[in-house]
């Protein structure tokens, strides 16, 4: 069986501070099928918003797919593209010898694209771009439900 191509825009926000309440959400785009993913946590940050959006997107996957994945995060796709290898080789000690920030979240980002070819884009935030915009309208909702929760 060959892997099934998936579009997936993801974005994230804490509101009104970082740290603070934050929400994350993905788009899902295979063929015509649409699917549209949203959390929030009520003390977060938007690193691990961004981590989650990833993760819960790629994790949603039901089996092997080619994966174009856009985000407006640079600390996500940098990391996974460039960091991640030698954080792992380094015991998830940076450059710095500093314990990486996030090494829960980066390790089921590991797990989760090791089952997918993903290729990794950066967007540009609130430049028009349709489904980035889609996304950051998700987040909003998804922190809105979590005022009215609390």
């Amino acid at each position: 069986m060959s892997a099934k191509a998936v579009v997936i825009y993801t974005d994230r926000g804490c509101a009104p501070t970082n740290p603070g309440p934050g929400g994350w959400a993905a788009i899902l785009i295979m063929g015509e099928h649409r699917k549209e993913l949203k959390g929030a946590e009520p003390h977060t940050t938007n690193n691990r918003m961004e981590l989650m959006a990833a993760i819960s997107a790629l994790e949603a996957l039901k089996r092997p797919c080619e994966v174009e994945m856009h985000m407006d995060s640079q600390y996500v796709r940098e990391g996974i593209t460039k960091y991640i290898t030698n954080w792992k080789r380094n015991g998830w000690r940076t450059a710095a010898k500093e314990p990486v920030k996030n090494q829960d979240l980066w390790v089921r980002l590991d797990a989760a694209r090791s089952v997918h070819t993903v290729r990794w884009h950066w967007v540009k935030g609130h430049s028009g771009d349709e489904l980035n915009e889609r996304a950051d309208e998700l987040v909003r909702e998804a922190r809105a439900a979590l005022r009215t929760i609390a």
